[in-house]
Parts: C-alpha cells; structure tokens; sequence
C-alpha cells in the first residue's frame, strides 16, 4: 500500500514532526510504501532519523517566509501560496499515485480532499479543537482565528477519515462520523523506569506561549521559597527564550533554573529527573506526558485542552492541575519533592500505564484504518 503524508517540514524537533518519523519508519518496516511531502523544508535534514527508504520530497512553497509580517501581507501572498502549493501537490499525487494521502493539517488541508487523484484522504490534528482561540489575539487578528476555528470545522467533515487524538477533543468536533480516535504511541521503551533520587524537576518544550513556562516559572519561585537544593531544568528552542531567561532573572532564581536546547538524547533527560511538569495552556495530546512515563517519572500538569486527562490518572501515576492555576501547581510539585516514596510509588504506576500507548498497539489502529478507508 502507498502512503503519502504532507507536513510543513520534518526539521522542527517538534511532537508531530518526532510522531511522524516514528509512523513511516513503523510502515515502512511494515512493508508500506511512504512518502513524505513537504512544503517549507529549505533544505534541511530531518530532525529525527527517517528509513532510507522512505521518500521525501519538496515542493518550495515556503509559507514559512511570511510568519511574523502583516496581516496585509499575509493576505496578498497567502492566496498565490496556495495556488502553487496546490498545483504541485496535485501533479505528484498523480504521479505516485498513492493509495492514501493523510494531511497532517498543515496548508494542504484546506484543499487536499479536493484533489481527484485515486486516493482515500485522511486528516489527522495534532492540536486541539479550539488552538485558534486559545491565542487570544484581539483586533483583526482575532476576527481571523475565529474565522478560521469556524472554517476548520467545514473542513474536517469532507475527508475520508479524520483523526484525533483524544476522546475529549472527538466530542468538541461534534463527534462527526467520519471520525476517529487514534492516540500518538510511545516514542521510546525504557529497560527500567528512572531511579528518582535526583534532584531535577523537568519540564520539555517549546519556548513558546502554548507550553507556558512563564507560568511554570511562576510556580517554580514559589516552590523555591519552601525547599532547598531542588532544579528545574527546561530542554527545547522557541522564540520566547530570551523572555523566559529574563523572567528568572527578575525572579531571582537563575541558580535553581536550568535552561537547555533541544536534545536528540531526550531519554537521558527524563532518566536524569525525578518527575515532569507540563504547563501548557492547550495540547494537542502531550507527548511529553507520554515520554515521561515511558521513562517511569510521575507527571503533574494542567489539566489543559486537550491530552493531560487521558494520560494522567490523577493521583494514580501524577496529578491534574486545574488549568493556569500557578498556586495549586506549586504546591503539587512541593508535595512530590518532600515525598520520595510517593514519587517512587507514581513513577511505578507511569512506567506500567504508558504500555497503553506501546507503538505496537497504536499502529495496529492506524493499519486497520488504512485498510478499512481503502476497501
């Protein structure tokens, strides 16, 4: 079977670009047939190791050049973008001829269930219902995302098959029946859950508005005021590193916070900590979650929109936080600090709750959706 996906790049060290390299190596070792098709790659190799013999390509539409100019901008290239985008999109379709072709819901979801090339068309999200909204932009740039939070809805109800990830966020689409839910799998098997006698609270991200680690930074001056020796280490890039350091400096904790970049040895990461923080203020899913029980760490998060709540079994395997709550969050991370034995207990709990996700498992869901949609 030929499987094409489309996706704005795989060089970003991203949730989507590490879950997509993990599915075509899956398919391919399967003995699928996948192409990766791209739009703003420039050149770049994949952050993440792809098989040899999936085939990649790309088609130098570069949308990415107008992020962070005008709306006017913006509108008057936009269009031209797509057009182009769509022409080339249609031309190799036809020319692989594949028997599925899956948006990633990236600038081809607007138009590739349009395309009449042979193929069933499948689009998958990896954020949640309402990631729009949740900027919270005003003026005419808030009119645009409630535009397009309403379009995306007319959008999703034309494929083939439309996939989410989380019961929670199939409900907020209106339970459409062309959809499906399909959870991200582990990225990684550890041998052995992480030892938590270390003395480093994690937390894994983006440095952008949706992680929230202003908030977490917030939470972390407090837990500072009450308990000694104890890090936090931040690992990943975003455009709102500077900001945060500034933010620890004013805080006046720049001795208990560790700002790393993005690794490609992230096991050794959660291996080396004692648990995980996720601030976020939405989610697609929460890889990060997921990673860290893999590795055996307890998790404690917001319960944000959408992922935390169907991964986190409150106070089973980590603990919900009600959403932006800076106070509640400090006092669960101090709680776990000051109690080894209920930290071992939850990481324990992590380590045997992630099997639920084993790549195994979620792939079988993802082959069956294939072969269902094709016959």
């Amino acid at each position: 079977m030929k499987i094409v996906y489309c996706i704005s790049g795989t060089y970003n060290s991203g949730g989507m670009e590490r879950v997509l390299a993990n599915k075509a190596n899956y398919l391919t070792s399967r003995g699928f047939d996948v192409t990766i098709i791209t739009t703003d790659q420039r050149g770049q190799n994949s952050y993440f190791p792809l098989d040899p013999r999936i085939k990649c390509m790309d088609l130098s539409i570069n949308y990415e050049e107008n992020n962070g100019k005008s709306i006017v901008n913006k509108i008057l290239c936009y269009p031209w973008k797509q057009l182009r985008h769509r022409r080339k999109l249609t031309a190799e379709l036809k020319e692989i001829q594949p028997d599925v072709a899956v948006s990633m819901f990236c600038n081809d979801a607007e138009f590739l269930y349009k395309i009449k090339d042979g193929s069933k068309k499948v689009l998958e999200i990896h954020f949640c219902r309402f990631k729009r909204l949740q900027y919270s932009r005003k003026g005419l740039w808030g009119v645009v995302d409630k535009f397009r939070s309403w379009y995306d809805a007319k959008i999703v109800s034309r494929y083939d098959r439309f996939v989410t990830l989380t019961h929670e966020d199939k409900k907020y689409w209106g339970n459409l029946d062309n959809s499906v839910v399909i959870p991200n799998a582990q990225t990684f098997v550890c041998d052995a859950p992480a030892r938590l006698d270390s003395k480093i609270v994690l937390a894994v991200g983006r440095y952008t508005y949706q992680k929230g680690f202003d908030m977490l930074l917030e939470a972390w001056a407090k837990v500072c005021k009450q308990v000694d020796d104890w890090c936090l280490r931040i690992v990943g890039d975003g455009e709102l590193w500077e900001d945060h350091q500034r933010q620890v400096n004013e805080l006046e904790i720049v001795d208990r916070v560790q700002m790393s970049h993005s690794t490609k040895n992230i096991i050794d990461e959660y291996q080396a900590a004692s648990m995980l923080v996720m601030s976020s203020r939405y989610e697609g899913f929460g890889m990060v979650l997921l990673e860290a029980q893999s590795a055996g760490l307890p998790t404690i998060s917001f319960d944000c929109k959408c992922g935390p709540s169907e991964i986190i079994s409150n106070g089973r395997n980590g603990y919900l936080v009600p959403g932006n709550d800076i106070e509640n969050l400090s006092r669960r991370i101090i709680e776990l600090i000051e109690n080894p034995e209920l930290r071992i207990q939850m990481g324990r709990c992590s380590y045997e709750d992630s099997k639920r996700f084993s790549e195994e498992t979620v792939m079988c869901m993802w082959e069956k959706l294939f072969n269902d949609v094709v016959r």
